[in-house]
């Protein structure tokens, strides 16, 4: 690996072992809400991945790992109720100590649970963020746990995703092309130069948790202040009901204290947030081309050949990509041609975990 792409988180997690047996090589993508995780399998192909929920801490403080568990993503779900619980991972690290100490039991519970052992390569998806705190907060974390004892690094996040978006090795470490992330807690692009990072942008503004204050706002709006929803449930209709090939309106139901259930329809409260959303992304992705051209033209005008990558949880409503890419060529000016990894959810973890596989072997 080169330059950025060798150092992409100041969480110092590095380690080495001297054990003769080959380690687990082990991806992993902490969410705010999901966290995905890709694994060598007890074939050896090394293609076992699981998607599981991660959970926040609820509001008396205790952590939960419960039972209630629903498929998603082809893996595991683990859920909670989300009236009780805050993220504990809300910019993409533990903020704060008490966040650090309940995402040191979750991995914990994480590597209990799918048998993860002490004597492993792991390589972590990193967001971009800037909280020095955070990140050592993250190093400590991880670096308590019974993982990573023969390797453990971090790499930005979007290089991972990706990774198998670009090729079914790690061919995007070599290559030039511009990534964005349509996360949950941030909207992140950036370019890379044969594995190093240029000009990463952020915005917390331009997010998928955005878009579900959004739709809530604007369902009490449709429903005249009749109907109110939690950021939750906004997600809920966002992840289930959202489509930009096809949106038909739908029904639900609240319980208003003693009156009983209370129907109200949806018809506009999800897709108008999301027109808006994309709206914004184009307009932060035509300003972070424009910086692009500015400070790093030879980069630009060969990124502009390769396919712009799109990973993170908002790429996988429906047709949100395709008018992406319309109505950033129409901002543009030119033609763009949008690529996506199979699974946008699990793609940073799929490609974290190739990494360690290839960090592991050249050992």
């Amino acid at each position: 690996m080169t330059n950025d792409a060798a150092a992409a988180t100041d969480a110092d997690v590095t380690s080495e072992s001297d054990e003769t047996d080959v380690p687990t090589a082990v991806g992993v993508k902490f969410g705010s809400a999901r966290t995905a995780l890709a694994f060598d399998d007890g074939d050896g192909d090394g293609d076992a991945a699981r998607t599981v929920h991660l959970p926040s801490r609820p509001a008396d403080g205790e952590d939960e790992l419960t039972g209630d568990e629903d498929a998603h993503h082809g893996g595991e779900a683990v859920r909670e109720s989300p009236e009780r619980v805050e993220s504990m991972l809300r910019s993409g690290v533990p903020a704060t100590a008490r966040d650090a100490e309940s995402f040191e039991r979750f991995v914990r519970e994480l590597c209990a649970r799918y048998d993860l052992p002490a004597d492993s390569a792991v390589v972590y998806a990193m967001p971009t963020v800037d909280d020095d705190i955070g990140l050592a907060n993250f190093g400590t974390a991880v670096g308590e746990c019974d993982i990573g004892e023969a390797l453990a690094r971090g790499f930005p996040e979007s290089l991972c995703a990706s990774i198998p978006a670009l090729g079914d090795g790690i061919e995007a470490v070599d290559e030039v092309f511009v990534a964005l992330n349509l996360g949950a807690t941030n909207l992140e692009a950036c370019a890379y130069r044969r594995g190093e990072r240029l000009l990463p942008f952020v915005s917390a503004e331009v997010s998928g948790d955005h878009v579900d204050r959004r739709i809530a706002e604007a369902v009490e709006a449709e429903t005249d202040g009749r109907v109110t929803i939690d950021p939750a449930t906004a997600r809920e209709y966002k992840e289930t009901h959202a489509d930009f090939d096809g949106f038909e309106p739908f029904t639900d139901a609240v319980e208003r204290g003693g009156e009983g259930a209370h129907e109200f329809t949806v018809e506009r409260g999800v897709m108008e947030p999301l027109d808006e959303y994309l709206d914004d992304v184009v307009s932060e992705l035509g300003d972070f081309f424009s910086r692009l051209a500015s400070s790093h033209m030879k980069t630009y005008q060969l990124a502009r050949a390769r396919p712009l990558v799109v990973s993170g949880g908002m790429a996988c409503i429906p047709g949100l990509v395709e008018e992406l890419e319309a109505r950033l060529a129409a901002e543009l000016d030119r033609p763009v041609n949008v690529v996506v990894p199979d699974d946008p959810v699990t793609a940073a973890a799929e490609g974290a975990h190739r990494l360690a596989v290839r960090l592991r072997d050249a050992a």
